[in-house]
């Protein structure tokens, strides 16, 4: 059985939301076990970290960048970083923001690159962007273009209920695929 922890922070709701999509990708590939994790409890399973096989990170892009709380979970991984605890474990990401844009790639590339400080292995999207000819619209999977990882836009005025579907199929998709390349490298 392969382990995938999401660790994420939810500001208002909308990357709780998305967050509960990509565990339920992951949980719809058979041998996988989903635990979600709130950045703010994390101290309580830095041992679930440890042992899981993969780690998805989630936060809201706030001014261009990952949302405080979920800095300080990335600050607070130091020691695990000294010892390279999670070195070669899969890892991916998503984030979610008020505007089309948002800076939402910058939030994705900081994601990447703490994963790549960790010696993780990123997961990319591996999906090609929807909603860029004449011919798509908004409720393609990846309407918003991202390759780096899944990206979510909601309406600043809207509560989570009020999320794209498209997105949230997109964020089921990202969970879905680390999970069946979790189970590939065995």
């Amino acid at each position: 059985m392969k382990k995938i922890a999401i660790v994420y922070h939810s500001g208002y709701g909308h990357t709780a939301r998305q967050a509960e999509h990509v565990a339920k990708g992951a949980a719809s590939v058979d041998g996988v076990q989903v635990q979600q994790i709130g950045a703010d409890a994390v101290d309580a399973h830095w041992d679930d970290l440890a042992a899981a096989d993969a780690i998805i990170f989630g936060a809201p892009t706030y001014m261009g960048s990952v949302s405080a709380p979920f800095k300080t979970f990335m600050d607070a991984s130091s020691k695990v970083w000294f010892g390279q605890g999670w070195k070669d474990k899969l890892a991916a990401g998503f984030t979610n923001s008020a505007s089309q844009s948002g800076d939402k790639l910058n939030a994705l590339v900081q994601l990447s690159v703490f994963a790549a400080q960790h010696s993780m292995t990123w997961v990319n999207l591996g999906l090609m962007p929807g909603n860029n000819h004449s011919k798509g619209s908004v409720e393609d999977l990846n309407r918003l273009g991202g390759q780096l990882g899944a990206m979510a836009q909601s309406n600043s005025d809207q509560g989570a209920e009020a999320m794209q579907d498209s997105d949230l199929r997109t964020a089921e998709h990202l969970g879905a695929r680390v999970a069946q390349l979790a189970l590939r490298m065995g």
